[in-house]
Parts: C-alpha cells; sequence; structure tokens
C-alpha cells in the first residue's frame, strides 16, 4: 500500500501514513503553466515539498518523489513499477479533485481509497450534522465548534463574558508603535536552488528575491512561537489596522504554513490558548485569532464544499469588467492600493482587511468581474487555494454570492481613513466625493449603491447605507455618476 501525498499535504504525523509501506509525491508542474503564479508560491509549495521529502525518507519512510508536468504521467511510471498497487489519500478539499485522481488511478490499474483530511478540526460528516438546512452563519458554527472542541470555556461559556471581541480589535495604532520585526526564514540551500528553478522554468508575476517563509516544519515550528511570543499580544487591538510601509503588522502570517499542512489547526489554536493562560497575551487577541482559524477557516472549507460549483459561477451583480491594470502592474496614485498591491507583489501577502477593505472593496465598486479577481487572489498569493480563496473573494469580498454573506462589504473612502494612514500622504483628497482631487473610493461607493439599488435595498444591514442614499438630491447624483464614470475608465486606462 502507499500513501500519495499531495502538495499541501505535508504534516510528518498525519495519520494517513500510519501502515504506510512507502510514500508517493508527485511534483507535477503543469498547473504552474496556466497563469502567472507568484515566484514566492511556487517556490513555497515546491520547496516545502522537497524538503518534506527528505525528512519524511529521514524517518525511514520509502518516499518516491516524482517530477512530471502532470499526475498522470507520474502515476505512469508510478504503476509500471507498482502494477496494480493500492493508493491511499487524504481528501483534497478542492472541488472535484477526489474524482478526477481516482480516475486517474483507475485508468491505469490501480485503486485509490480517500480517508478524512486531517488538516482540518471539522469533517464533512460532523458539519452535515450540525447544518441539517437554511442559511450558513458563521457565528452559529463558530460557537458549536467552539463548544465541541473546548476552545476559551469556563464550565461552558466563553471565558472573557462573550463570544466574541470585534469591538475591541479596531484600534489604530498610536503614530509612535511600531510592530514586532516579522519573522525571516532565510532559504536554505535546496530552497534557493528551488527558487532558482522557478525563475527559470515558469513564467511568473511578482518578486522572487526576499523570499523569507518556512518551508519545513521546523520553520513552521518556529514561526508559530515567535508569532505566540512576539505579535500575538498586540495582533488583537490592531488586526484591522492598516500602516504605511508595513506588510505584516502583528499578524499571524501562519496560514501559508496550515493550508501546506506544515501545522495543524489544533496545535496553532491550542499555543493562543495557552499564551492566554499563562498571561502573556490578551483575551481579546487570543479570541480574535481563534476565530480566524477555529472558525473562519473551518467554516470557509464547509460552504465552499457544499455550494461548489455554483459558488464559482455566475455573479448576482452582474459584473464584468476588467481588473484595472493597477492590480497587475500597481502603477496607481492612491497610496492604499499603492501599498496593499505592493505587499502582494513584493511578498505574496496582503492581511485580511487590505484583502477584504482593499483590493476586494475597489475591484467590487469598479464593478470587475468577480471572477478575474478570484484568479487574481489565487495566482497571486502563498497562501491561496481554490478552496479558501473562491468563497473569500466571491462570497465575502465581492459578494458575487450571496449563499453566506448578507450584504457586500463596501466602503467609501473613510473606512480607509479611520482604520489606516494612508490618506494623510494620499494625493487624493479623502473628504470629497467628485472633483478631480477626490478620493476615488467615494463616486465609487455612493454610484455602486445607486447601480445596485434594485438587488441590494431591503438586504440585510444595508438600511443605513441606504437611508444616506436618500438624501441625496438630483444634481449631487449626477455629479456622483460623472465622476464614478470617469474613474471606471480611468482604471480601465491605468491612469488613476
Amino acid at each position: 500500500m502507499t500513501v500519495w501525498l499531495l502538495g499541501d499535504q505535508l504534516h510528518p504525523d498525519h495519520h494517513v501514513l500510519d501502515g504506510a509501506d512507502r510514500v508517493l509525491l508527485i511534483e507535477a508542474t503543469a498547473f504552474a503553466d496556466r497563469r502567472s503564479y507568484h515566484p514566492q508560491k511556487l517556490g513555497l509549495v515546491f520547496a516545502a515539498m522537497r524538503h518534506a521529502r527528505d525528512r519524511l525518507r529521514d524517518a525511514g519512510y520509502a518516499v518516491e518523489y516524482r517530477r512530471a508536468e502532470r499526475f498522470g504521467d507520474a502515476l505512469d511510471a508510478h504503476f509500471e513499477a507498482h502494477p496494480g498497487d493500492d493508493l491511499r489519500l487524504m481528501r483534497p478539499p478542492s472541488y472535484g479533485a477526489a474524482d478526477r485522481l481516482r480516475e486517474l488511478v483507475d485508468a491505469r490499474g490501480g485503486t485509490l481509497t480517500l480517508v478524512d483530511d486531517d488538516r482540518f478540526l471539522c469533517s464533512p460528516a460532523a458539519f452535515d450534522e450540525w447544518h441539517d438546512g437554511g442559511d450558513f452563519r458563521h457565528e452559529d458554527f463558530y460557537r458549536w465548534l467552539r463548544r465541541r472542541e473546548g476552545v476559551l470555556l469556563a464550565d461552558g461559556d466563553p471565558v472573557g463574558g462573550q463570544w466574541n471581541f470585534d469591538e475591541s480589535n479596531r484600534e489604530t495604532p498610536p503614530d509612535d508603535w511600531s510592530p514586532p520585526p516579522a519573522p525571516r526564514y532565510e532559504p536554505d540551500d535546496l530552497t534557493r536552488e528551488t527558487l532558482d528553478w522557478v525563475g527559470e522554468r515558469f513564467d511568473t508575476w511578482g518578486e522572487r528575491e526576499g523570499f523569507a517563509w518556512p518551508v519545513t516544519r521546523e520553520g513552521a515550528l518556529d514561526a508559530l512561537d515567535h508569532f505566540v511570543t512576539h505579535r500575538l499580544p498586540e495582533f488583537g487591538p490592531y488586526q484591522d489596522a492598516m500602516v504605511g510601509d508595513e506588510w505584516a503588522l502583528a499578524h499571524s502570517l501562519l496560514s501559508s504554513s496550515l493550508n501546506l499542512g506544515l501545522l495543524g489547526p489544533r496545535e496553532v489554536i491550542d499555543a493562543a490558548v495557552g499564551a492566554w493562560e499563562r498571561d502573556a497575551a490578551p483575551i481579546e487577541s487570543v479570541e480574535g485569532f481563534v476565530r480566524q482559524v477555529l472558525g473562519w477557516r473551518e467554516f470557509m472549507r464547509h460552504v465552499y464544499r457544499r455550494t461548489m460549483p455554483d459558488l464559482a459561477e455566475g455573479d448576482v451583480l452582474d459584473r464584468s469588467r476588467d481588473l484595472p491594470s493597477l492590480y497587475y502592474d500597481g502603477e496607481t496614485r492612491m497610496r492604499c492600493l499603492d501599498e496593499a498591491v505592493s505587499h502582494v507583489y513584493d511578498h505574496g501577502y496582503a492581511h485580511h482587511i487590505e484583502r477584504l477593505m482593499l483590493l476586494s472593496n475597489f475591484a467590487t465598486l469598479v464593478g470587475a468581474d468577480p471572477h478575474e479577481l478570484n484568479e487574481w487572489f489565487h495566482f497571486g498569493f502563498v497562501d491561496a487555494y481554490h478552496w479558501v480563496t473562491t468563497p473569500n473573494v466571491l462570497g465575502m469580498g465581492s459578494f458575487a454570492t450571496d449563499a453566506f454573506t448578507s450584504k457586500p462589504y463596501v466602503s467609501s473612502g473613510n473606512y480607509v481613513d479611520k482604520m489606516s494612514d494612508h490618506c494623510a500622504t494620499c494625493p487624493y483628497d479623502v473628504d470629497a466625493t467628485t472633483g478631480e482631487d477626490a478620493c476615488p473610493f467615494n463616486a465609487l461607493y455612493w454610484d455602486f449603491l445607486k447601480e445596485h439599488e434594485e438587488t441590494l435595498r431591503g438586504t440585510g444591514r444595508m438600511g443605513l447605507m441606504y437611508s444616506h442614499v436618500d438624501r441625496k438630491g438630483d444634481e449631487e447624483w449626477e455629479a456622483i455618476r460623472e465622476r464614478a464614470s470617469r474613474l471606471r475608465e480611468r482604471a480601465a486606462e491605468g491612469s488613476l
């Protein structure tokens, strides 16, 4: 029996390895030829796979590491060496992947047994038993799973007296605050060799130099310890803040390691809870982080599973404009977007508020095709996989689907000004809606609400927004529409 580990299933203690005669890893490259991925994403995936190969061999496993253009090519070689082999695989979360892989194995005379994916705490069966129909509500799921897993509870009640501390986690840091330095994991010889190969072999988008992501289990554990020790205490209050020239702030930077399987969700949660139990981090920070991992990450996995393929098709707001060129070349005078796109280009990463309230918000307001935006997130971020980008971008980010969100997460420049220091140094005036120097977010925001009024008015939590819409007169609306129309033209021209 052979255990087949995919490139994002790299934890050395996965239950699927129990009793394995051999381990198969396939480094297939065809996916990376279909679009220009970020070189740090490709380098991270391939270097992590090669390091996992060596670690498994050192642990005594017989490892077959096959490099091929496609999975089928590698499986041809595997079954030539092991006719009729039985393969065991953790069920991949991306839609249709398990069926496609089973077909490849069956066609070559082998068998494929699928087992639960222990990179998550909530199995499909458990989620389906909990959710027996109706709407998908994250808060309900989060509370149920916290109770089931016994996380941050005292006698069955949430510690600190409440289930979430969002209201305490929306601060902007003072001018003299500096975030803890982000940990750096300098490439070793194998990783550098892999990065060089990526640069030569593939057409990529983004900066290759400066790669500093953990590619081994040991590096990922060190990154977890660094976060809990140095960054977690201030993560909570400033998790929604945006600061010029700071790409990481106090965020964990653990998502790539979690999604590769280098870290498990329970050990990450336990480490954060342990910091609170020894008074090394406040409950506001710890609960906020736990909610991201135990709540949102698990929830996204199952919403994706339950709503595909409809989730990835269509758009409730019927948008079709091209994603503005600034997402690809970073050319814009808008300080906030210049920062966010630069973070993605330089690091393959931007934190969650930049993703939601800058990158997704602007694309939504300008009327860009949400599916192109999803593709951009998929190839540009080191932690992006179809199962996680699709519900986040098409649901939360762009409101292409209302499967689990009740309103679009859109805002004017006022939100950006409140949560960042970008507006103070931006050539656009955040307080102006119309006029050549007015912040583009403002006119686009009001025009978006007006354009989609029939769909959005009456939608959950949109009443306050439309009460402001109703206060504007015809002359003001004419000026807003003219400004918004010109902004969309300039976005298409690349002259924002």
